[in-house]
């Protein structure tokens, strides 16, 4: 299949898939920075910007099943959602442990919204 878009939009969209990607990457590591969206994005970005990069993220050991998964059945992985929320509640007190009074409370928020939005997803 033939991109129609400009070199310079696909240029854009390659670049955003491996910002996303990089930062998907640096979230296995780093609490509070989640890896599964990331990737997700990277291949929505990917997928605009070079069929080639797509190719391999989907065909990616670690990462392939992960995209395959959440475009045929909107789902991520039990593993995935268990080893995110045990970093997300560490990330999450971390943060109350280490932030001004006034902003303890934040990370835990964002951390509960995306926890339950991801436990209204189907798992693999």
């Amino acid at each position: 299949m033939i991109d129609r878009r400009p070199l310079w939009q696909r240029v854009l969209w390659l670049l955003a898939g491996f910002v996303a990607l990089a930062l998907g990457l640096i979230g296995i590591f780093v609490p509070l920075l989640p890896t599964t969206p990331f990737v997700l994005l990277a291949a929505f970005c990917f997928a605009r910007g070079s069929q080639r990069c797509e190719a391999w993220l989907l065909n990616h050991k670690t990462f392939g099943s992960m995209v395959r998964n959440w475009r045929e059945r909107r789902a991520i992985p039990l593993r995935a959602k268990q080893l995110a929320w045990a970093m997300m509640s560490f990330g999450s007190a971390l943060a109350a442990w280490r932030l001004p009074l006034a902003w303890c409370w934040l990370p835990a928020a964002v951390c509960l919204c995306v926890a339950l939005w991801m436990y209204r997803l189907p798992s693999r």
